[in-house]
């Protein structure tokens, strides 16, 4: 998982509130477990005016051009701006391996679901809290804006603004840890390897028979 520390980014707007997973990344596409290729069919029923198919060419369908995403203004970005209860719906892995895929390391928004907020952090994906209001003006002066960018700094736990102004984020502490340093679950078992390496030889030498079968 790539490490997140300071992220400057241009931001894109996700206007409206109760995205649910089945928008982010519509369920035909849960057939595959890489957690790569996703990117393309980040909100997918929103992006194009036809039906997507996993597998498909997406450089050949049609797009929806009145949907942000498909503005010029906004390619690139890498921090999404959302509203309420962002995530909502099943608990799907695949949501944020797709926003991750198509570029967005960081979403900001008043609230998340729960299981897509604790999926995000495993993901490398950083989800802020801020308040409604202060979500409200950071809209407002994107779209008065083009070109509109925000530094988030995950170690000082602030977002800044372009003229500087600085908004605090609060964030677990270990979760603040794993993605400054990249780790997701299989990172942080490989980070104990030698105490599990011990652990193996101790019992391989106490109860051998149970090895009988580990070739």
């Amino acid at each position: 998982m790539k490490s997140f520390t300071v992220l400057q980014g241009l931001a894109a707007p996700m206007d409206r509130a109760n995205v649910d997973t089945d928008l982010i990344i519509p369920k035909q596409f849960l057939k595959s477990i890489k957690r790569s290729g996703f990117g393309p069919n980040l909100f997918d029923e929103l992006r194009y005016l036809d039906e997507g198919q996993p597998g498909q060419d997406c450089g050949t369908r049609p797009l929806n051009r009145d949907f942000p995403l498909n503005y010029p203004r906004y390619q690139g970005a890498s921090i999404l701006l959302a509203r309420e209860n962002f995530g909502c719906g099943s608990s799907r892995e695949h949501a944020p391996w797709a926003l991750e895929d198509y570029g967005f390391r960081c979403i900001i928004a008043p609230s998340y679901a729960d299981i897509f907020y604790n999926n995000c952090f495993k993901n490398g994906v950083l989800p802020i809290v801020l308040d409604a209001q202060l979500v409200d003006t950071l809209f407002e002066a994107m779209y008065a804006s083009e070109g509109y960018q925000l530094t988030v700094d995950l170690e000082r736990q602030v977002v800044v603004t372009p003229d500087g102004k600085e908004h605090t984020f609060e964030v677990d502490a270990f979760r603040k840890h794993c993605l400054l340093n990249g780790l997701d679950d299989i990172g942080l078992t490989l980070e104990s390897a030698d105490a599990i390496r011990a652990y193996e030889s101790k019992w391989r030498q106490q109860s051998p028979w149970l090895f009988d079968v580990i070739k």
